[in-house]
């Protein structure tokens, strides 16, 4: 079979310039529009003469949703806590440049030795969700907690895509890190643990994780709003609730909608759509497969030939996967073309100048957690790796 992927339509033009919301989509998701124009050969070439001036001295990792050019030059390339865990067992380079966004450049250094040093190419290169949760807003929300009578049969349980301060405040508090494929794990870990669960930054993975495999009920979940007194919950709603849900999500797969799956199965008859569980939750529900990045592309590898899939999630990752799989029809979920903005920061032109300086012996873009951040963010990922069969292989 050729490959017949089909591009997303143009994103309206406000979408594009990244001025304006799809009322289509979940509150507050921007689109941030389309890709620059590939890059200069120049900077080709230019990336290949720095690469072989650094040799083993570097150690580049690419996240799945970077663009291809990056990816040409990651000697390995995976969610974000495997790429901190390739980076650590690479104890001998002295330089790890992280093609990905912050939180995961912070985790690398996290997990990496001190004479380490990781680099991430373009310090803008955030995550929207990570910074849906600041640490002075955890604090207050513990505080209100503490304030409800709550907080001590409360165990705080952060996903991967978080900033190295939530992970410590998770660690301090006796709380446990996950990724979208152990959070039962880790769910199930923290319930023995406590009565509560305080989930945090995205909504959407606790809630799916809570009511799909833990078997409650939505009734149990209640999302608390840093940015309302009281996070927008009664004292009351805060005792009679299980998973208490930060207000928080991905602008990527919280653009997903139950009518972006109504739409392509009505287009193709018999498509598999398989979303992440970052999705909302009556996107899960309509979805055939659910699971992280890395299950997303098992699946599709083990897939038969000949048949059709509808992907929920990143749009470089799914093109490269129609690329990759071209006896399978691959497309995109979204009505709409939507990259990862921050994902996308980096590109040819700052890893060229990272890889530039560093093969000159100029650190660039240094990432550094302070030793207390990162002995408590330690405690919270040494906690997850502790759970059976967490160890060995966790992915987002």
């Amino acid at each position: 079979m050729a490959n017949t992927f089909t591009e997303p339509e143009p994103s309206p033009l406000l979408l594009l310039l990244g001025e304006g919301q799809d009322p289509l989509s979940e509150r507050g998701v921007d689109c941030p529009g389309g890709l620059p124009a590939p890059s200069d050969p120049d900077l080709v070439r230019r990336a290949r003469a720095a690469r072989d001036a650094l040799g083993d001295r570097a150690f580049i990792l690419g996240h799945h949703y970077q663009r291809d050019e990056v990816i040409e030059f990651a000697d390995v390339t995976g969610d974000s806590f495997k790429l901190a865990q390739k980076a650590a067992a690479r104890p001998d380079s002295e330089f790890i440049v992280f093609c990905g966004v912050h939180f995961m450049a912070e985790s690398a250094d996290i997990l990496t030795n001190d004479d380490q040093i990781v680099v991430l190419p373009d310090m803008a290169a955030g995550c929207s969700m990570a910074d849906m949760a600041a640490a002075d807003q955890v604090a207050d929300a513990w505080r209100t907690l503490e304030a409800a009578g709550i907080a001590d049969v409360t165990i705080p349980v952060t996903y991967m895509n978080s900033t190295a301060a939530i992970k410590a405040f998770t660690g301090e508090h006796g709380g446990t890190i996950c990724t979208s494929s152990n959070a039962e794990q880790s769910l199930r870990w923290a319930f023995e643990q406590g009565e509560k669960v305080l989930f945090l930054p995205d909504q959407h993975l606790g809630r799916n994780t809570a009511v799909l495999d833990l078997d409650m009920d939505l009734a149990d979940c209640v999302v608390f709003d840093p940015h309302k007194p009281g996070g927008g919950l009664t004292p009351q709603q805060l005792a009679d609730a299980r998973m208490i849900l930060w207000r928080g999500h991905c602008s990527v797969h919280g653009r997903f909608t139950p009518e972006s799956v109504d739409e392509v199965r009505a287009k193709e008859p018999g498509v598999n759509v398989l979303v992440h569980p970052e999705c909302q939750h009556e996107v899960v529900l309509k979805a055939d497969y659910v699971g992280s990045t890395e299950y997303i592309i098992k699946t599709l590898a083990a897939a038969e030939p000949g048949t059709s899939w509808a992907i929920g999630t990143e749009l470089n990752l799914v093109r490269r996967l129609a690329e990759q799989h071209p006896d399978k029809r691959i497309m995109f979920l979204d009505r709409t073309i939507c990259y990862c903005s921050t994902m996308n920061r980096i590109d040819l032109p700052h890893l060229v100048w990272a890889l530039e300086s560093l093969a000159e012996d100029r650190i660039v873009n240094q990432i550094v957690v302070d030793p207390d951040t990162a002995h408590w963010a330690r405690v919270a990922l040494d906690r997850m790796l502790a759970l059976p069969g967490v160890g060995a292989v966790p992915s987002d």
